[in-house]
C-alpha cells in the first residue's frame, strides 16, 4: 500500500513533572530531511529526536516543534544584568547629546532591550525528561503516520484507475499498430511512384527498401515494454515501503516508450490515442511526486 508523504501529527505526553507536546509537518521532499524545533536549553535531545523520526519515516522534509513546561523552570528566578544596562544607558545619553536631542531612559525600556532581563538556565535531567518525550514524539508519529497512509490509500486509487485505463488505450493501440507497416509501405510505394514516374525501377529492390523502410515504422516493442511497465506499477504499488523513486523511474520510462510510439505510428487514430495517454501519464507524475 502507498503512503503519501504529507501529514500531520500530534502527541503530548507528561511525567516526572514533565509536559511536552510535539507537533510534527511533513511536506514533499525528493530525499528525508528532518527539521528539530527545541527551546534553546534541550538542545542536547535534537539529536534523539530526529533518529526518532528517521526511524518511522523513508522520504519528506519532517518539521518537529516541540514545547517543554515543567513547574521547576516557572519558578526560575530572573537576573538583570546591571553592566549591560549601565552600557546602554551611557550609549542612549551620548546618542541624544549628540543629536541634540531629550533624553528618555526608563527602567522598562532598559529592561526591554536584548540580554538585560535573563532567566537563569534550568538544570534538568534527560533520564527523566527524555523517556516523556519520546513517548509524546511516539504519539506524534503515529497520527502522522496514519494521516499518510489515509492519503496514500486515495493515491494508489487514483493511480490504479489511471493504469487501467492507459491499459485500455494501449490495447486499441496494439490493435490499430497491426496494420501500420502495411498502411505506411502502401504510402510510402505510391509516393515513390509519383516522384519517379516513368522512371524504370527494380520492382524487387523497390520492394526491399519499401518494406524496409516500413519496418521502422512498426511499434510492437514500444508496446511489449509499454504493457511490461504498467504491470511493474500495479506490482509495485502493492509491495509496499518506500516506492515513490521507483514509481517515478517507471513512469518515464512509460513517457519514452508512447513518445516513440507517437513519432514512429504513422496513423491518426494512433495519434490520438497517444495523446491521451500522455495525458494520463502526467496526471501519474504529479501523484507520484506525493509518494514515500
Amino acid at each position: 500500500m502507498l503512503k503519501s508523504m504529507t501529514g500531520y501529527g500530534r502527541g503530548e505526553a507528561s511525567g516526572c513533572g514533565w509536559l511536552v507536546t510535539v507537533e510534527l509537518k511533513a511536506v514533499n521532499q525528493r530525499y528525508l530531511d528532518v527539521v528539530v524545533r527545541l527551546p534553546r536549553y534541550y538542545l542536547a535531545l535534537e539529536e534523539k529526536v530526529r533518529q526518532q523520526i528517521k526511524g518511522n519515516l523513508n522520504r519528506g522534509r519532517v518539521e518537529a516543534i516541540i514545547s517543554i513546561s515543567d513547574e521547576k523552570l516557572e519558578k526560575q528566578p530572573l537576573t538583570v544584568d546591571t553592566d549591560l544596562a549601565m552600557t546602554y544607558y551611557n550609549a542612549l545619553k551620548e546618542l541624544a547629546h549628540n543629536m541634540g536631542i531629550p533624553v528618555d531612559i526608563t527602567a522598562d525600556k532598559l529592561l526591554a532591550l536584548p540580554e538585560v532581563l535573563k532567566a537563569n538556565e534550568p538544570e534538568w535531567d534527560e533520564e527523566t525528561l527524555w523517556p516523556v518525550m519520546a513517548a509524546a514524539l511516539d504519539k506524534a508519529l503515529a497520527g502522522l503516520l496514519a494521516m499518510r497512509q489515509q492519503e496514500g490509500q486515495r493515491l494508489q486509487a487514483d493511480l490504479e484507475k489511471r493504469v487501467r485505463l492507459i491499459s485500455s488505450q494501449v490495447e486499441v493501440i496494439q490493435q490499430q499498430a497491426a496494420d501500420v507497416p502495411r498502411t505506411y509501405a502502401l504510402k510510402l510505394k505510391e509516393r515513390i511512384g509519383e516522384l519517379l514516374e516513368g522512371v524504370p525501377l527494380d520492382p524487387g529492390r523497390l520492394e526491399m527498401e519499401v518494406a524496409m523502410i516500413a519496418e521502422r515504422a512498426d511499434i510492437t516493442e514500444e508496446i511489449v515494454r509499454l504493457k511490461s511497465h504498467l504491470q511493474q506499477i500495479s506490482g509495485v504499488m502493492t509491495a509496499g515501503g518506500a516506492v515513490g523513486r521507483r514509481l517515478d523511474f517507471i513512469l518515464q520510462e512509460m513517457w519514452r516508450e508512447i513518445n516513440t510510439i507517437g513519432a514512429k505510428a504513422a496513423n491518426e487514430y494512433i495519434s490520438h490515442l497517444v495523446v491521451e495517454v500522455k495525458c494520463e501519464l502526467e496526471k501519474m507524475r504529479e501523484q507520484v511526486q506525493n509518494v514515500e
